[in-house]
């Protein structure tokens, strides 16, 4: 079922479920999920609406322009979106695989409804599983000592491929600051959540040796402060003593492709409104 989606963010106030319901109304508007939250610290209020596209009289252009009024009046941060429009979502991975293999799998299985225009990786091991899926794959090398065209290059694809979300399956370079801000809240990564008790390498047998009994995944919109952007989603799985490191890692690699994938949907959905750096999802 096609539906418009309405995403709002605004100063509390009085009257705006109202205004906003009345408005649709007027329309014969069929709403088809409603969702509200009130920040009593912040002082905003959230709104996400999904609306029956055939119940209106218009397109969405028409929509937009009609709804325009209201926005002004309330100082909307605002946007609809049409869920018959795909996303484009670039994926950058290294070597790691589990992550990519299962976004692939899932828009493979049309579990994702999105459009993959390429992958990017600067690495060449994953080609072959990227090519079978029938999607364009790119490698481009990281030079250690002089990284500035390899991100050139990576900016110039993301742009060519009109991408609207970049995902990092495991991509394991820092991204540049520009492409941080040229594409803010539209990139997301993952990282186990031992950061930052267990930074560097190996962070799974460091977590061993202090015997933890919970690991677990998040995922971040990318800011140009390293694994400290806005948080989408996050999960946890309970470890013992008799696990092992190799039990651990397994374990880790679960909850991070879950957790990926997860907020991945909430993004292509449009779920998400950042604040700030705090997010509200309306899972």
């Amino acid at each position: 079922m096609r539906t418009f989606r309405l995403v709002i963010a605004c100063p509390d106030r009085v009257g705006i479920v109202a205004k906003v319901s009345n408005f649709l109304a007027l329309y014969n508007g069929w709403i088809t999920e409603a969702s509200h939250h009130s920040d009593p610290q912040s002082g905003w209020f959230f709104m996400r609406h999904e609306i029956r596209a055939e119940t209106l009289p218009f397109g969405i252009e028409a929509l937009r322009e009609a709804f325009a009024p209201i926005a002004a009046e309330f100082s909307m941060i605002w946007r609809i979106t049409d869920s018959a429009q795909k996303k484009r979502v670039v994926l950058m991975a290294s070597r790691e695989s589990h992550c990519l293999a299962d976004l692939l799998h899932r828009w493979h299985s049309d579990e994702l409804d999105c459009d993959i225009p390429c992958v990017i990786s600067n690495h060449n091991d994953l080609r072959s599983m990227v090519e079978w899926h029938g999607i364009p794959f790119f490698h481009v090398p990281v030079d250690p000592q002089d990284k500035q065209p390899a991100f050139a290059e990576v900016s110039r694809l993301v742009a060519e491929h009109s991408a609207d979300v970049v995902v990092l399956a495991r991509y394991m370079q820092i991204l540049p600051p520009q492409l941080c801000q040229d594409y803010a809240e539209r990139v997301i990564n993952i990282h186990h959540s031992f950061l930052p008790s267990f930074v560097g390498a190996k962070p799974y047998h460091q977590a061993a040796l202090r015997g933890v009994k919970l690991i677990g995944a998040t995922c971040h919109y990318v800011t140009e402060e390293l694994d400290a952007g806005p948080i989408i989603e996050q999960d946890v799985v309970r470890v013992s003593h008799a696990d092992t490191i190799e039990d651990m890692v397994r374990f880790g690699r679960d909850v991070e492709k879950m957790v990926l994938a997860r907020g991945l949907r909430y993004h292509l959905e449009d779920r998400v409104q950042v604040h700030g750096n705090k997010t509200v999802v309306f899972d």
